[in-house]
């Protein structure tokens, strides 16, 4: 049987999941030390840690948009370590209040990874900053609308130098994901 993705690509082309991720029982929402995973268009329970699910309706659709809401965020932090041939890229790493933090399974394991933090590199196109990109590409990748509290790292790669902030979720819905994740989920952090 074929799944494909319930949004089109940047290209308006279907995106086929050839190994789809599979959710687990609504239940697991609720439960601290349990992984909870959504896929695409995926039942989500009312609300997780008191705060509701809801898709984000009036996200930001335009440069000017994600920047104000970048604006937002008052903390500090370092310049970015740059490297030739690495451009730069920003996510964020969100954590609820239970403790668990949000990650992405790329649709097909894109870029080699089966899961990871929402990131993205900057578009030049874009012209976002650091800090905004960082909230778009979370919006995208996991349906989240999140805020940005702090500087966390800065992460040479294999293809960029990826600014990491901490952030917390304010709203949004991770079943609203965009076509290049198959799955979000809500990860026990592990001491």
């Amino acid at each position: 049987m074929t799944h494909y993705h319930p949004r089109k690509d940047d290209k308006g082309q279907q995106v086929e999941l050839t190994h789809p991720s599979k959710a687990t029982d609504l239940s697991t929402w609720s439960q601290a030390g349990q992984l909870a995973t959504v896929i695409p268009d995926g039942p989500m329970p009312e609300q997780v840690n008191h705060l509701a699910i809801g898709s984000w309706v009036n996200a930001p659709r335009s440069a000017a948009e994600w920047e104000q809401l970048a604006s937002r965020s008052d903390f500090g932090e370092p310049s970015m370590q740059t490297v030739s041939g690495k451009p730069p890229a920003s996510g964020a790493v969100v954590v609820e209040p239970d403790g668990r933090v949000w990650v992405v399974s790329p649709s097909n394991k894109y870029g080699g990874y089966i899961h990871t933090f929402p990131k993205g590199k900057l578009v030049q196109a874009d012209g976002l900053s650091l800090r905004a990109n960082a909230l778009k590409e979370v919006f995208e990748e996991s349906g989240l609308h999140v805020e940005l509290t702090g500087f966390l790292c800065d992460s040479i790669r294999s293809t960029s130098v990826t600014r990491f902030y901490l952030a917390m979720r304010v709203g949004g819905n991770p079943a609203a994901m965009g076509w290049e994740s198959q799955a979000t989920h809500l990860v026990p952090w592990i001491n």
